[in-house]
Order: C-alpha cells, then structure tokens, then sequence
C-alpha cells in the first residue's frame, strides 16, 4: 500500500491570509465612509429657496391635468372614460353624456359631462394621457397640490378644464359651419366662427333666451357667418 503525501501549509496559509483582508476591510469601511463626509463639509450647501422662489420643473414634468379644448372652446374630451380605466389607482371619475345641436360641448357625438381626479390617490404617471385618443387630457408643470382636507383634493371638471385664449368661445356653442368632427381633428378648425356665441347650458337648469327658442343662438349665427 502506497503511502499518502503529507500536507503541506497551503491551507494555513490561506486561512491567515483570508484573515488579514478581513482586518483590511473593517479598517477601510470606516475611513471610506469618513472619507464622504469629510468630502461634503467642505461643498457649498444647496438651500432651496421655497416658496419664496418658485422651482423650476423640467419641460415634461408631470404636474396637475388639463382637459384642452380645440381652437373654437369646444372641448377635446369625448367622455370615452379610457383615462380612467387605465388608472392604475382608480383616481379618476368620469361620466359621458350625448350632444345636442342645442347643447354641444365637443364636435363629436359625446362629451365629458361629469370629469375629477382625486389627487388624494393619484401618483401622477402620466397612463391616463398615453390612454387619451384626442389628446384631451395633459399634463401641466403645476406641482403645488398640496391641500387641509380630502375633498378639496378632488378637482372638478371646472377645475380642469383649460382656459379661453384668443379666438375662442366657451361652450356649449355650435360647431363651425361646415365643418364635422374629423375636421376638427385634422386642425382645420383654427377659430371659433364670427358670430358664434354660447349656447345656454340646458343640462345646468341655464334656461335660453325669451325671444329665442334652445339651440337657435349660436347654431343660427354660426350658419349665417358661414353663408
């Protein structure tokens, strides 16, 4: 029977050392982290100067919703509820009801009548705009939300519906004569009609004028400005 070679000190060796790097490690640990703070007592400290100096978000910052309008006032919102079913937080509310020729409140068939958000559960993602088919709702660079009670946090339709600019009359009015809902979409609708003036909110208890049956203010006009 052949004998078997003896061991060497290979093993000792290793084990020592193994020993010695963990003696290295825990003194360098230490002065590593030292090290960072040494580092920054010396930089110039950031102070932000808030609210007395508003911050500057980035162009493509997700801040409050907006629901836009086309060019003439008429909103873009078609009360498809889409935003609200890609919400992964169930944040969003909307119920969507029929136009009227003497109630239009989009060029399309249906419009958002009923429209929040409840920022109290909302984390800004930005799914809700991906989902919207006519890009009526946005995001905006408005992050001061903050608010005293639950119910202040939820933003109504009146809330978030975009303001009049130049051009524009508030709705419901007609649409522009001549004009249908796929020309509003290819932006050939640039301004709202001469003449054009709002229709009276009928779904508001608003009631129309004496002398003028629903639906014959803005709708007349707009087809005489045509003509």
């Amino acid at each position: 029977m052949s004998e078997k070679p003896e061991l060497t000190g290979s093993s000792g060796s290793a084990g020592s050392s193994g020993e010695s790097g963990a003696a290295g490690e825990k003194f360098q640990n230490p002065v590593a982290g030292f090290g960072v703070t040494f580092k920054a007592m010396f930089k110039k400290r950031l102070t932000e100067q808030y609210p007395e100096t508003p911050k500057v978000t980035a162009p493509r910052f997700h801040g409050r919703h907006q629901l836009n309008r086309h060019p003439d006032g008429l909103e873009k919102c078609v009360g498809c509820e889409l935003c609200a079913w890609a919400c992964p937080a169930d944040a969003i509310y909307v119920e969507g009801a029929d136009n009227t020729e003497e109630e239009r409140y989009s060029p399309g068939e249906r419009y958002g009548r009923v429209y929040q958000i409840n920022y109290a559960r909302c984390i800004l993602c930005g799914l809700c705009i991906e989902a919207c088919p006519t890009r009526a709702l946005t995001m905006t660079n408005e992050f001061e939300l903050a608010n005293t009670t639950r119910e202040s946090l939820i933003y109504t339709k009146d809330e978030l519906l975009a303001g009049l600019e130049e051009g524009m009359v508030d709705s419901p009015h007609a649409i522009f004569p001549g004009m249908d809902e796929q020309d509003y979409y290819r932006g050939l609708v640039t301004e709202a009609a001469p003449g054009t003036v709002p229709q009276p909110a009928l779904s508001k208890g608003e009631q129309p004028k004496s002398d003028e049956p629903a639906g014959s203010t803005g709708a007349q006009q707009g087809r005489g400005a045509g003509a």
